[in-house]
């Protein structure tokens, strides 16, 4: 059968679902600043996107609308990271982190400790950074998450190296490679071995 002509539903003029979240955008002001800021963000034109996102978070302020709060907040935190307005990157991020924790969006959850510990990695307090990664890692390890398991495992060696603390580093290293190990990527084990042997050598 040769389907090159068949034209998908959304072009047949029964649903033009572009049209129909332009109408839905024109209704919801909160919104139509979000996806602005979004967009405005990943251009990196921070500026306008913090304000686009601070004219969201009011408007959802006012209509109540706690997923959206969460929202427009995570990302006025993303904003201010990158501005270097670490205060107020750890008060949106921590505002909407909140908010997830009362709904229990785990998912959400872990991506904004993985924030939070950044800031705190940025301003020097490395151990609050610590204390945060681990509770990441007891995640993962209750997820059976071994992919998530390395990526905090890395970021948690490079704080042990900001603090001066090179056997730690070289026993997360040793750890990543191990999982590595488990999962035969002969490799990626050796690399991070060696990473470990470097920082601790015999």
């Amino acid at each position: 059968m040769d389907t090159s002509n068949i034209q998908p539903l959304a072009s047949l003029g029964r649903v033009d679902p572009q049209k129909a979240r332009d109408e839905a955008l024109k209704k919801d002001p909160a919104k139509r600043d979000y996806l602005e800021g979004r967009e405005l963000l990943k251009k990196g034109e921070y500026a306008q996107a913090g304000m686009a996102f601070h004219n969201a978070l009011k408007g959802f302020e006012e209509k109540g609308d706690e997923q959206g709060i969460a929202n427009a907040a995570d990302r006025l935190g993303d904003v201010c990271l990158e501005r270097e307005e670490y205060d107020s990157a750890l008060d949106n991020y921590q505002r909407a982190y909140a908010i997830c924790e009362k709904e229990e969006d785990s998912f959400s959850i872990l991506a904004l400790n993985k924030k939070i510990a950044a800031v705190y990695k940025k301003q020097g307090e490395l151990d609050k950074a610590l204390e945060i990664l681990f509770d990441m890692v007891e995640h993962y390890q209750l997820t059976k998450n071994p992919k998530g398991m390395v990526d905090i495992m890395v970021v948690i060696a490079e704080v042990y190296l900001e603090k001066g603390e090179k056997r730690k580093a070289s026993d997360a290293y040793r750890t990543i490679s191990s999982i590595h190990k488990n999962f035969k990527h002969k490799r990626m084990s050796e690399e991070f071995a060696a990473r470990a042997e470097e920082l601790s050598p015999a």
